[in-house]
């Protein structure tokens, strides 16, 4: 991945909308953004444009994740939810 769109993803992480999500986000790009391949940058990305409120209640499993959007990326994101960022 470029750095230009490293540091663009990096900031949309950190700047969603709601400070949980900023947070949790932020912290998952942190620790896996430079890892993923361009296709799982390219769903991260697609998930950065989804509505705050949905995207938190299925990170946090509250609700069921949309067909569309229940990938690897996701599943990555909700155990970082639930396996390291509870203790940071």
């Amino acid at each position: 991945m470029d750095n230009a769109r490293l540091k663009r993803l990096m900031h949309r992480a950190h700047y969603m909308g709601s400070n949980e999500n900023d947070i949790l986000f932020g912290g998952f790009a942190e620790r896996y953004l430079a890892t993923l391949s361009p296709e799982q940058a390219e769903r991260f990305e697609t998930l950065l444009a989804e509505n705050d409120t949905d995207l938190f209640n299925w990170i946090t499993r509250k609700q069921p994740v949309l067909p569309e959007f229940d990938h690897d990326v996701m599943a990555m994101i909700q155990n970082y939810v639930q396996n390291e960022a509870a203790r940071r």
